[in-house]
């Protein structure tokens, strides 16, 4: 029910970057980890069912149902895919992702080993999570020469 509409600064910089790689074949996107992470719950409820239903029924009782208000067990699992492999999923586990944990338990151990297979021409890419973009993890990519998709 939330939406974050594209601001005119968002619109300009995807269409930049698409056409900065337009002309882009399978051996450059070869070249790519595409990473992400996920949420995984053991709760039935994990608000994040879509449910379509007809206009003016929202709160009906038939489609409201009550959960708890705190978390039960559930992990958070990282994984990075290209067109040529895969790395193994990490399970991120006890807590949420640190900028010093996604270095310790994410890049070492993950990002850095894939991008010594890839070589001089490997480009990581994650998205804008703040762990993600903290100095500390900035630095370490910076150190190995680790270039990261804008």
């Amino acid at each position: 029910m939330v939406c974050i509409p594209l601001t005119p600064h968002h619109r300009a910089a995807r269409r930049r970057w698409a056409a900065e790689h337009r002309d882009w074949e399978q051996h450059d996107w070869s070249q790519v980890l595409f990473t992400d992470e996920s949420r995984f719950s053991l709760e039935c409820d994990t608000q994040r069912v879509l449910v379509w239903r007809d206009r003016g029924t929202r709160n009906n009782p038939a489609f409201v149902r009550e959960r708890s208000q705190y978390r039960r067990a559930g992990w958070v699992v990282w994984g990075g895919i290209s067109i040529g492999g895969r790395t193994d999923l990490h399970i991120i586990r006890n807590g949420t992702l640190s900028d010093r944990r996604y270095a310790d338990e994410i890049l070492r151990p993950h990002v850095i080993p894939y991008a010594g297979s890839i070589g001089d021409s490997f480009v990581f890419q994650d998205d804008n999570a703040r762990p993600h973009r903290a100095h500390l993890v900035e630095n370490m990519l910076e150190a190995e020469t680790i270039q990261r998709m804008e």
